[in-house]
């Protein structure tokens, strides 16, 4: 195996394969052992850049938040009126929920942590407040907060439905909640 030196991005391997084995196993099933083996890299890489493994999940997560934070941004970014920026949150939706079944475990993954541990909700709360810049491009911070939620709900449903709901219902919530906003 490669040294450091000439493996430039193995620290990006290793937070990848990281993601990887937690949609596959979840977290209960991470180890630095199984890590490294999936990431091909030696297991002394593992301590070498990150101090353990609550780190390693930290930063990963922090990774895969960045992920969703950038479709957000792809969506949100360029509507230039209000009718466009329903349209764009009903798109998110769909493609979050239509999407990679790996996305929507890791989501579920961090949310479980964060239920569980006081520290993964900070990474969360970072995660939403991020979400909520794009939204507020567009709808007032109260609405911004109810849509982050209507997003997160209805791309579960979607996600998990056996029969998902179709894109106008998904606009017609949308619209149903900034049609109503306080702005």
């Amino acid at each position: 195996m490669a040294t450091g030196h000439a493996d430039p991005q193995r620290r990006e391997r290793i937070l990848a394969a990281t993601l990887d084995l937690i949609a596959d196993e979840g977290v209960a099933g991470v180890s630095h052992r199984k890590i490294a083996a999936r990431a091909r890299v030696p297991l002394g890489s593992m301590t070498y850049h990150f101090s353990g493994i609550d780190e390693l999940l930290r930063e990963a997560f922090r990774l895969f938040t960045d992920h969703i934070v950038e479709l957000f941004d792809t969506h949100l970014s360029a509507p230039a009126d209000r009718d466009q920026a329903r349209a764009a949150v009903a798109d998110l939706i769909h493609t979050l929920s239509d999407g990679s079944r790996r996305d929507l475990v890791l989501t579920q993954e961090l949310y479980t942590l964060a239920a569980r541990q006081p520290s993964y909700r900070e990474l969360t709360h970072a995660w939403m407040a991020r979400s909520r810049i794009h939204l507020e491009k567009h709808f007032d911070p109260d609405t911004a907060r109810q849509l982050d939620a209507l997003i997160e709900g209805l791309t579960l449903h979607r996600a998990l439905a056996q029969e998902p709901h179709d894109r106008a219902l998904t606009l017609e919530a949308v619209t149903r909640i900034t049609t109503t906003e306080s702005s």
